[in-house]
């Protein structure tokens, strides 16, 4: 019988929790597949059986463990019942098939009347609750049939669900939100705003995007203009690449730019390591590999600690303007926002061009209003006159073409 320890994910880390058990009391499992999703304060990994046989669960979805504590028991001499396979199993192997652009967390149900996921997708989008809908699946499981011939019920007010679900925070989200307020409350956090004429960048993407993705791989996107931008401005003023220690302030010469995604389990932040080192094609590589794992929930803590500095993108949900929440203990933090076409002035005339807001919140004990309003002109600067002050007047040297 072979006792499964929790394995410590990261320094520092002593307790995780069990988010969702990927197999049942009693499944077969094999080596190296995935049991289990765990939650530590910093990021979701899967835990994989370490040898194959029948598996004993010894915690509960929602419980925290620490680290090095017995989770589940293996039965190894046990062999493989014939066509054995969870249903949760099931569940997954069919979600690591799906090509990369269409993956998402799966959620598996037994609880009658409940929705599939493609049905409850429909029923979303109908504005229809689940409750009022008679399953014909499994277990009265609503299917996407179900859904598709759901009809909404044009009841009186009031006669609506108006149950409540009271669900527990993961420990990542709970310690997103520790660390929110602690931002809120322990820096004298300020937002300092500008727009940029996005029109020669558009330009440049629009002449050579095409050609940039055949060669190297990857898409030339925004986030390498703004890194880029951002490493220049730090340069410049080096006082937003610092941090508060007790009375001393730490100075940092490289440039580890943390970068805000949206995962599976909620906000992530995976880190751009020496990213003055970097070219645009090496921004665009690190940027689409930390963004997909963070995605499919293969990111690293050490991928996401140690950043001297964070953009956000709020722009691609649609966000036109925001005071982004400093990520401690840093000092800084650069929102991008969405691009709209807005009249602007131009020698005298007005014109019509892509205008992006942006907005940098900032630490006012480290950080003075010079150097946080020089910092965000410095990345407007950068960002419409890129071939000058990002390219070096090299346009196509700069992007390796």
């Amino acid at each position: 019988m072979l006792e499964m320890k929790v394995p410590s994910p990261g320094e520092s880390i002593t307790e995780v929790e069990i988010a969702q058990w990927l197999v049942a009391d009693g499944d077969y499992v094999e080596k190296d597949q995935a049991i289990a999703e765990v939650d530590s304060d910093k990021a979701t990994l899967e835990l994989p059986a370490e040898a194959s046989g029948i598996i004993t669960l010894k915690a509960e979805e929602g419980e925290s463990v620490a680290v090095g504590q017995v989770v589940c028991l293996i039965d190894t001499d046990a062999e493989k019942p014939e066509g054995a396979t969870s249903e949760k199993a099931v569940a997954k192997k069919a979600e690591d098939v799906k090509p990369v652009a269409e993956k998402a967390p799966v959620v598996v149900s037994y609880a009658t009347g409940s929705p599939s996921p493609a049905a409850k997708k429909i029923l979303d989008e109908k504005g229809i609750s689940s409750a009022g809908v008679k399953g014909t699946g499994r277990d009265g499981r609503i299917t996407k049939e179900d859904a598709v011939n759901a009809v909404p019920s044009m009841g009186t007010p009031g006669d609506g669900d108006r149950g409540a679900e009271r669900q527990k925070l993961s420990m990542l989200r709970r310690k997103v939100a520790e660390r929110l307020v602690s931002a809120k409350n322990e820096t004298a956090m300020l937002t300092t705003f500008n727009e940029v004429d996005m029109g020669p960048i558009f330009e440049i993407r629009n002449q050579y995007k095409d050609a940039f993705k055949e060669k190297h791989g990857v898409g030339l996107g925004f986030m390498s203009f703004f890194t880029l931008a951002v490493v220049r401005a730090l340069e410049l003023f080096p006082d937003v690449n610092s941090m508060i220690d007790g009375d001393y302030k730490i100075s940092y010469k490289y440039k580890d730019i943390s970068i805000a995604v949206s995962g599976p389990k909620g906000l992530m932040v995976p880190v751009i390591r020496n990213a003055e080192s970097l070219t645009f094609r090496g921004v665009e590589d690190e940027v689409k590999r930390l963004a997909l794992r963070a995605r499919d929930g293969q990111i690293t803590v050490d991928e996401m600690t140690g950043g001297t500095f964070t953009i956000s993108n709020g722009g691609v949900f649609g966000s036109m303007l925001s005071t982004p929440i400093i990520n401690p203990p840093q000092s800084g933090i650069l929102g991008m926002h969405n691009i709209v076409e807005r009249p602007i002035v131009k020698n005298g005339e007005i014109v019509i061009a892509p205008v992006m807001y942006v907005a940098l919140s900032y630490d006012h004990r480290i950080i003075d209003g010079r150097e946080s309003v020089g910092f965000l002109v410095a990345v407007k600067e950068a960002l419409e006159n890129p071939i000058e002050l990002l390219m070096n007047n090299d346009l196509k040297k700069a992007l390796e073409l």
